[in-house]
């Protein structure tokens, strides 16, 4: 007998209305079309009246939460990682990748180091950490952005062998600019070893781009921004991107780092290869208000986190804030706007979707107001977590 039967579920990727059986030990055992499927036996049954059923979000570029940047985590860290890892949860994200900048050689050992050792376990529900996603220091210096110019390095194996240092394996993806590669071999370096090569922050012409993914790059961070514009002439690094097939493209959804019409652009031109990024600072989870970040400091808005000299440096939205603003500026469907958060980050990491065997208490509900179009979330079982608007 199962034990939960919910019916009448819209779900990312899947045609008409779903039927998803629960398993006794809380996991998803089938996903079946409504139409034709005679009801099982369960100890519960749950109508969604049409409303949307995900899995939580997983955040590929996240700088930090509640006051603590990643770059400038030590081991005394450790419980406030933890309380990140559950107010993440708390904002319907499962999984992230905590994202170190550039800084210094020593900074980042220590950051991976701390990442590696991990937090230790609670009886709290939390968000995972998926690895790290190193954002330089290998990157273009006229597109450097927020990041400090005096912890840029090349782009050599060399380079990358004393960034990585001894703690290698926790590295997920790592950002860089290909046309610092003059030796060729760097990107190639990166992928033997299995981590995730993520072109920005870069110059690079569509050939230097399209080089980049043919040794292994699979990735763009923040699309649009800390890159040269598209042009009808001088294509860049994201128009090339934006026909390769298997090259992901992350972006940012606060309508400052990218207007939605633009959004709206790049949603027609790669609905299938696109994903979601909060790139929320140490801010995210505090009130708007000036913050240190690194030597300098940061003023947010409205969410959205600049230098003194007005300088994008980030947001402090949640992940799902982003999945909200795209329904709320009508550039695409419910559905996709959900998957984009929820299933694209996923694949683009090469993890499985919703399905056979993921656990139900990650699930999300999805609502959109009839009225006002608005759209809220909550997690499936109520015991999880509380509800966010």
């Amino acid at each position: 007998m199962l034990k939960l039967c919910i019916d009448r579920a819209q779900v990312p990727g899947c045609q008409g209305l779903q039927q998803v059986w629960v398993d006794q030990q809380n996991l998803i055992q089938a996903i079946h079309p409504l139409t034709g499927i005679e009801s099982p036996l369960a100890l519960s049954h749950l109508d969604l009246e049409e409303d949307w059923l995900s899995l939580g979000g997983v955040d590929l570029q996240i700088n930090g939460a509640l006051g603590l940047a990643f770059p400038d985590l030590t081991e005394a860290d450790q419980p406030k990682l933890q309380e990140i890892g559950q107010l993440l949860w708390r904002q319907g994200v499962d999984g992230y990748l905590p994202t170190v900048v550039t800084t210094a050689v020593e900074k980042i050992h220590r950051a991976l180091a701390v990442v590696n050792h991990g937090p230790s376990s609670s009886t709290q529900p939390t968000a995972k950490i998926l690895g790290v996603h190193l954002e330089g220091p290998c990157l273009n210096f006229e597109k450097r952005g927020a990041h400090p110019a005096e912890y840029l390095r090349p782009l050599t194996i060399s380079d990358l062998q004393q960034v990585l240092g001894p703690h290698a394996d926790v590295v997920k993806v790592m950002t860089l600019a290909p046309e610092l590669d003059v030796e060729g071999d760097a990107i190639s370096y990166l992928c033997d070893r299995n981590i995730i090569v993520s072109l920005g922050h870069s110059q690079a012409t569509a050939e230097q781009a399209e080089a980049a993914f043919h040794k292994g790059a699979t990735m763009v961070t923040h699309a649009f921004n800390a890159m040269p514009s598209l042009h009808h002439r001088q294509p860049g690094l994201l128009a090339a991107a934006l026909v390769k097939p298997k090259v992901w493209c992350g972006f940012i959804a606060d309508g400052q780092h990218i207007d939605p019409l633009m959004l709206k652009l790049l949603l027609q031109a790669s609905p299938e290869r696109l994903f979601l990024v909060s790139d929320a600072l140490s801010p995210l989870g505090l009130p708007d208000g000036v913050y240190p970040w690194d030597t300098r400091q940061i003023e947010v808005k409205n969410g959205t986190a600049r230098l003194p000299d007005g300088t994008l440096s980030g947001t402090t939205l949640s992940l799902l804030q982003g999945v909200q603003n795209l329904v709320r500026w009508r550039i695409c469907s419910v559905e996709q706007a959900i998957a984009l958060a929820t299933e694209a980050p996923r694949k683009a990491i090469g993890l499985p979707g919703i399905g056979l065997g993921q656990p139900a208490s990650a699930l999300l509900r999805w609502h959109q107001n009839p009225k006002t179009g608005d759209l809220s979330w909550k997690r499936l079982l109520a015991d999880a977590s509380r509800s966010r608007e």
